[in-house]
């Protein structure tokens, strides 16, 4: 399953790339399940995000390997792939993706944050249930990265 996500901010792109943090990254994790941000070691290739998800009655831990990192003058982005999923993922390759926009009428920099998710379940029913979950989920980051970087 594939979603992309894209989420226009008004700060330019080198200081978007700045303010992805630890600290960011705990602001967008969802409200449900709880997660505790293990370890963060960064975004660049080879750094770890271990995560804990808490289901009330038991745990889950994810973790995911930084794959990929690349910088240009128009773009930055990075790739996590996950290597110890909870249960109902058999797959997850996200491509956080930082993209240069020059807004016409102002002449500003600004900066298109696009969250490009590849996932799998155990089953291809499970697939299209989750889908709208895990979109919603990552809908919701759209406020956050708006007033972070606003």
């Amino acid at each position: 399953m594939h979603i992309v996500l894209k989420t226009r901010v008004n700060q330019p792109l080198l200081a978007v790339w700045a303010g992805f943090t630890r600290a960011l990254f705990e602001q967008l994790t969802p409200a449900f399940p709880p997660v505790k941000v293990v370890r963060f070691d960064g975004c660049l290739r080879g750094d770890v995000v271990h995560l804990q998800l808490n289901f009330l009655f038991f745990r889950q831990d994810w973790i995911s390997l930084i794959v990929d990192q690349q910088a240009d003058q128009e773009e930055i982005y990075f790739i996590d792939q996950g290597t110890q999923l909870p249960f109902f993922l058999s797959h997850w390759k996200h491509r956080h993706g930082l993209r240069r926009f020059v807004d016409l009428q102002t002449g500003s920099e600004q900066t298109i944050v696009i969250d490009d998710i590849t996932f799998k379940t155990p089953f291809l029913l499970t697939n299209y249930l989750f889908y709208p979950i895990l979109w919603l989920q990552f809908a919701c980051r759209k406020p956050i990265y708006r007033r972070v970087f606003n």
